[in-house]
């Protein structure tokens, strides 16, 4: 039924439903999401298992949702059309602010649990997200035509970690769409209304962005209070800019252009901005001359964690830079500097929210523009006062001053709030302990799990953390962090050498106490991705003037006699002298092929 202004202006607020999908990665959050968009309508069964909110390629390879996706829906209960607004979020840590203004902009949630795998560490972080924020909760089991279900023991997991009785379970298989039909019904009988007054003056949510190549950036907006309508001049409250509504419409999943927005609705903005850093997720929008108090918690997304990209070939670096200028159309959180390395020429130092943050945006790079690319080992943003009395922020290792004009080095650190069950506090604790962290508190939060709260060095979780915490928890303990200033820290640079030439984009910032082992360990690992050459290939880990481990990568022999057929040994004996001799000069100046696994050695830290 196509969407008219009469039709729009009859969801009012008691008849729209604002709600999101959050659940672990691989508890089926996308698929429910298609089944939903195709038992309403919205989505023809052409489209079937094609998960279709997820719309980049390394979303349907991963099974992992990296952008939140939106989509309006209209549904008839009862004899009575309803507007239900969806919101697919993310569900790794590196997004939980991207989160946490989806769930801002709703009402209530649905948790998805997987009747084989039953509660995990996402599913659990989510949940208390969505709890802070006052949501209503719809529990939902999900798979429960797999051989492997086991709803009575999931049933009794979400009962004691979060207190949900078994007559609130919806049981869904989104694959098969059984159970679809009673989770409409639950969102629309158990979700509440948003909360607005029309009348008042327009108040919006800008919750996401992304940039279309003709219309420049689309942005996806809640209206709490008032009206939007095309024509419009609008002002970004926190941004402090002003423009006019071009197109306004819903979100069906495709646009629906419409010719306004009003009070609980939620759907999309086009104001001919150029630039995603223009539109700041979580700002408010109201009309011009017009003054609302904002929505709080508004803060920009900062990046975490630092690497450098280099083309594989230097005279690739155009197609590196049309690429990256192209990607952060659509991702406004990280950042990039040009930068230029004598190891690995032109590139870029880029900041990411977080590992798997950077990783994606590697894959994307690589498979979406074909681009061969390295990637440094990820760094964080240092604080160093200097002899002469200065203080210099750095987050690249190639970049820090010698030792000697160094007074003290500051390290950004974050308070880790840790979700664990009991069975696995020793093997989290040991870890903390190992990463130097500092143990602020524990205390119970149920009779199976405990809060463990630490003060980490960034430095140390910037790495593998999160993948260690899963893997000694079987994958049920969840982390969640925040910045917690700087504080000295007695940190060294440990600089990587090939052939007695330093690599600058090998190095890494690294505390003094563990140097020797740290280098010996990454030195050991070095020699084992380094392709052996026609050249022996001295791999050294040094602090400052001091070599404090060396491996060596022995000489690949190339058999120059295979062509001598019989004759005086001593022919053999003058090819080989020559071979000698062409390997020594070789040595002096030879340039060692670092490949793509070097780089990734250093990432991942026993």
């Amino acid at each position: 039924m196509e969407i008219t202004k009469e039709r729009l202006q009859t969801f009012t607020p008691d008849k729209i439903r604002n709600f999101s999908v959050i659940a672990h990665i691989d508890h089926g959050k996308s698929t429910l999401s298609d089944r939903l968009l195709e038992v309403t309508g919205t989505l023809s069964t052409r489209h079937k298992n094609e998960q279709f909110l997820d719309k980049l390629q390394v979303e349907k390879e991963r099974g992992i949702t990296v952008k939140a996706q939106t989509a309006s829906m209209i549904y008839n209960h009862n004899g009575v059309d309803y507007l239900l607004n969806l919101i697919d979020t993310p569900g790794h840590v590196d997004f939980t602010y991207e989160v946490s203004r989806s769930l801002y902009a709703c009402q209530g949630a649905l948790l998805l649990v997987d009747a084989a795998q039953g509660v995990q560490a996402q599913t659990m972080a989510n949940f208390y997200l969505a709890f802070e924020q006052d949501l209503t909760i719809i529990p939902v089991i999900n798979k429960i035509d797999m051989q492997a279900a086991d709803i009575p023991r999931v049933a009794r997991e979400l009962n004691s970690l979060f207190d949900f009785k078994e007559n609130e379970l919806v049981l869904a298989s989104a694959k098969t769409g059984l159970g679809i039909t009673e989770i409409l019904e639950a969102i629309i009988e158990r979700l509440p209304a948003p909360t607005c007054e029309p009348e008042k003056p327009l108040k919006a949510l800008l919750f996401d962005s992304w940039f279309d190549d003709y219309r420049g950036i689309i942005t996806l907006i809640a209206v709490k209070d008032g009206t939007i309508k095309k024509g419009d001049r609008i002002t970004l409250a926190q941004a402090n800019t002003s423009y006019d509504v071009l197109e306004i419409g819903l979100m069906m999943p495709d646009l629906v252009p419409t010719d306004a927005l009003y009070s609980g609705q939620v759907g999309y903005l086009v104001t001919g901005m150029k630039t995603i850093k223009e539109a700041q997720i979580g700002d408010t929008i109201c009309r011009s001359k017009e003054i609302v108090p904002p929505f709080p918690g508004f803060k920009r997304a900062k990046p975490m964690v630092f690497a450098g990209i280099f083309p594989v070939e230097n005279t690739e670096f155009e197609l590196l830079r049309d690429a990256i200028e192209k990607l952060i159309l659509n991702d406004a959180s990280v950042s990039i500097e040009k930068k230029s390395s004598p190891a690995l020429g032109l590139g870029y130092r880029c900041g990411f929210l977080g590992l798997l943050h950077m990783d994606v945006f590697k894959q994307r790079l690589e498979q979406e523009y074909d681009v061969e690319i390295i990637i440094t080992a990820p760094s964080v943003r240092y604080k160093l006062a200097l002899t002469n009395g200065t203080e210099i922020e750095v987050e690249n290792p190639a970049d820090f001053p010698e030792r000697n004009y160094i007074t003290t080095i500051y390290e950004p650190m974050i308070d880790a709030t840790l979700i664990v069950p009991q069975e696995f506090i020793g093997n989290i604790l040991e870890l903390c302990q190992r990463k130097r962290g500092v143990q602020k508190d524990m205390y119970p939060l149920d009779h199976t799990r405990m809060i463990i709260k630490y003060k980490l060095p960034l430095n140390e979780v910037a790495s593998d953390f999160y993948d260690e915490i899963k893997s000694l928890s079987s994958g049920y303990a969840s982390l969640d962090y925040e910045i917690a200033g700087y504080e000295p820290a007695d940190l060294v640079k440990m600089d990587f050498l090939l052939n007695g030439k330093p690599v600058d984009a090998l190095s890494v910032i690294v505390h003094k106490e563990f140097a020797h082992t740290i280098g010996r360990e990454l030195v050991g690992k070095l020699r084992k991705v380094i392709h052996r050459q026609l050249f022996e290939v001295a791999i050294q880990a040094a602090l400052g003037g001091t070599i404090v481990a060396r491996e060596t990568v022995s000489a690949l022999r190339k058999n120059v006699t295979a062509k001598c057929y019989g004759g005086d040994i001593s022919r053999k004996r003058k090819l080989l002298e020559k071979q000698k001799k062409g390997k020594k000069r070789m040595k002096q100046v030879g340039n060692v092929e670092i490949p793509q696994e070097a780089f990734l050695t250093i990432l991942k830290k026993d």
